[in-house]
């Protein structure tokens, strides 16, 4: 593929585009070093509880699930989403959605290697509802309305406010622990809108590719009916 050319570009194009080329495959090199380096984390702390969860069986009745039976058989590492549609909220976060949206899409190839669950602090009734409406046919949803783990885990606070919170846990020899959480939107590092989960959110790498980007003032919306 080396000296291929688009028809008609200009040599002008052609330099920019070779310096952007550049800058690509450094900021991929940067990505799948920063991979390594999470990879070599440490095992985080043991988990708190074996968290039991509200979830919908066969029958169409809530059943409870506990956390290590989340792990599916020769799966040893677990994402859980923290979804933000508490208890409070009238609907549930439009940016969250656009993210389970896409983790619905590609659930059949996660789970060849790992183990995902959606997890909201409402009644499940209601998650499952919303989850139908969006054709989320593909992931496991969770209500921990009956426990701890939002607070426990950042994916809530003191006051109720729901966090979009990403966390993995691992098992090793028999054990839980937690492995890795999405802090980015914590850090004291960045003060502009982090959006700490782009790395698995198609919507913005996408748009990204265009010459009007994600732009300043848009935001997806969990309708474009209207």
């Amino acid at each position: 593929m080396k000296n291929r050319f688009f028809p008609n570009e200009s040599e002008k194009y052609r330099r920019a585009r070779n310096e952007l080329l550049q800058a690509e495959d450094a900021l991929r090199a940067q990505t799948e070093d920063v991979a390594a380096l999470r990879r070599k984390l440490p095992l985080g702390g043991p988990l708190k509880e074996d968290y039991v969860f509200d979830e919908i069986g066969a029958d169409g009745n809530p059943i409870p699930v506990k956390l290590s039976e989340l792990f599916a058989p020769g799966k040893d590492s677990l994402l859980l989403y923290g979804y933000m549609y508490g208890t409070k909220q009238e609907k549930p976060c439009v940016m969250c959605t656009s993210i389970i949206d896409g983790l619905n899409g590609n659930a059949h190839h996660i789970t060849q290697r790992m183990s995902m669950a959606i997890v909201a602090k409402s009644p499940i009734e209601r998650i499952v509802e919303f989850g139908r409406s969006r054709g989320w046919i593909n992931l496991r949803l969770l209500s921990s309305v009956n426990n701890n783990y939002h607070f426990d885990y950042q994916a809530e606070d003191e006051n109720e406010n729901q966090w979009p919170m990403a966390n993995v846990f691992v098992r090793r020899d028999g054990k839980i622990h937690h492995f890795w959480g999405s802090e980015l939107m914590f850090s004291e590092f960045i003060a502009r809108n982090t959006r700490h989960v782009d790395t698995m959110w198609p919507l913005w790498n996408v748009l990204d590719l265009t010459p009007e980007g994600r732009g300043e003032d848009w935001y997806p919306s969990l309708s474009y009916d209207e």
